[in-house]
């Protein structure tokens, strides 16, 4: 799933034939009954990567595999669900696409996908982020392969946290953060900045009490915000947001939040680390006066849950080069090319295991914790519809604004099992 930034877009993305799996014929090896090289076409989403992360990939895999030609074409996010699905059903897909990592299921439930299962333990799978890798598979196969992930953290004045004696290291659990939270709301200044419809906020916190979104029950999904535990999550969110002035009727992007944050007057927002730049470009002044923190847990031992969002890799079932696709995949999903990313993008690497390897960039240091943490939306082709309709932003409106918080959530829980059940 893309991961909006703010009021634009903010990340998401980046495939030997597997004799073990179904499926396609290759030229690879032998070059083809022609003796040439096998053309291996690639999609991958505009601002994935940058141009300088591309030409160096592309010049290297040229080298170390020099009968496959290598071709990447740039798509764009507007309208690439109706492209890949019918790329997928025709006979003339690419050979590797880059899709975000809560979109596989519908791809996989159509059959257009190659199921890449037994690739797992060559490809490290016992190290993936769960937040890329578990909606990467359906009905218990893998198809999507983990790329990168990017999560929110708190992006903090660090100015103000010293004004205000607050150590933001020593900010470890959910009471802590209400604490400091409560000290930097003085006068004209909000302590946070969090809006009534930051749903996928509120989806870390529900998580934290041990609920979800949604459940499935005797083969449907059904809604699940009206569980004990989803009710926690939402009791929380609402004691966070009104330490702040945020509107309750609005989402993070109306107005965009890293504006209102640049206005000096806020002293926390729960973004991703690119925010921070759009801060700076806002308001100079406060270039160097941001940080970064893991969205707290609801106890000392392991921070706060959070959405992953990024992208995952897929093979059409209809690529006539799935060994080049695979080769290709496990290139820039490999350890070495996924550390270089890292750090050009600021992004978190697909493996718990690496880590380290963006200790040096403080926003993308505070994201890793977090990922450790990290979870998708139900795996289901049915969160589509929910999303389409998004009845979780009117329930929390409504939750914020006096409305009986259980019966909002039984309704709203309703709502979510009709769209997610409507298809089948």
């Amino acid at each position: 799933m893309k991961l909006r930034l703010l009021a634009g877009a903010s990340v998401l993305t980046l495939s030997i034939f597997l004799s073990a799996c179904s499926g396609g014929s290759d030229d690879t090896t032998g070059g083809g009954a022609g003796g040439g090289k096998s053309e291996l076409t690639v999609w991958l989403m505009r601002d994935s990567v940058s141009a300088s992360f591309q030409q160096e990939f592309a010049a290297a895999f040229a080298k170390s595999h020099p009968d496959i030609d290598l071709k990447i074409q740039i798509q764009e996010w507007d309208g690439i669900g109706q492209k890949v699905t019918a790329a997928l059903a025709s006979n003339d897909a690419p050979d590797v696409i880059e899709v975000g990592n809560t979109q596989v299921a519908q791809y996989a439930q159509s059959g257009g996908l190659l199921d890449l299962t037994n690739k797992k333990a060559d490809l490290g799978g016992d190290a993936w982020l769960k937040g890329l890798a578990e909606p990467g598979a359906w009905e218990d196969n893998q198809y999507g392969i983990p790329y990168y992930a990017a999560n929110r953290v708190v992006v903090y004045r660090t100015d103000l946290f010293q004004q205000a004696g607050i150590d933001p290291a020593a900010i470890k659990t959910r009471d802590q953060w209400i604490s400091a939270t409560q000290k930097l709301n003085q006068g004209d200044q909000q302590g946070i900045y969090l809006t009534g419809q930051t749903w996928y906020t509120l989806a870390g916190f529900i998580w934290d009490e041990g609920g979800d979104l949604a459940v499935k029950d005797g083969g449907k999904w059904k809604g699940a915000l009206d569980t004990p535990q989803a009710l926690a999550g939402m009791k929380f969110y609402k004691k966070l947001q009104a330490l702040g002035k945020g509107p309750k009727d609005a989402d993070e992007a109306n107005p965009p939040q890293a504006e209102v944050m640049a206005k000096g007057k806020v002293a926390q927002i729960i973004s991703v680390p690119g925010g921070a730049n759009v801060i700076a470009e806002q308001n100079p002044d406060l270039k160097d006066k941001l940080g970064f923190f893991p969205i707290p847990g609801k106890t000392a031992d392991k921070p706060g849950a959070v959405f992953t969002g990024g992208s995952d890799l897929v093979i059409p079932a209809a690529s006539q080069h799935q060994d080049a696709a695979y080769t290709f995949i496990k290139e820039l999903t490999g350890d070495a090319w996924q550390k270089k990313l890292a750090l050009v993008m600021s992004y978190v690497p697909n493996k718990t295991t690496l880590a380290s390897a963006v200790a040096s960039d403080p926003g993308a240091a505070a994201m890793a914790v977090g990922a450790a943490q990290g979870r998708a939306t139900p795996n289901t082709p049915g969160w589509a519809a929910v999303e389409a309709e998004n009845p979780i932003k009117d329930y929390m409106t409504a939750a914020l604004t006096g409305g009986d918080m259980k019966q909002e959530a039984m309704k709203t829980s309703e709502d979510i099992t009709r769209a997610m059940n409507s298809g089948s």
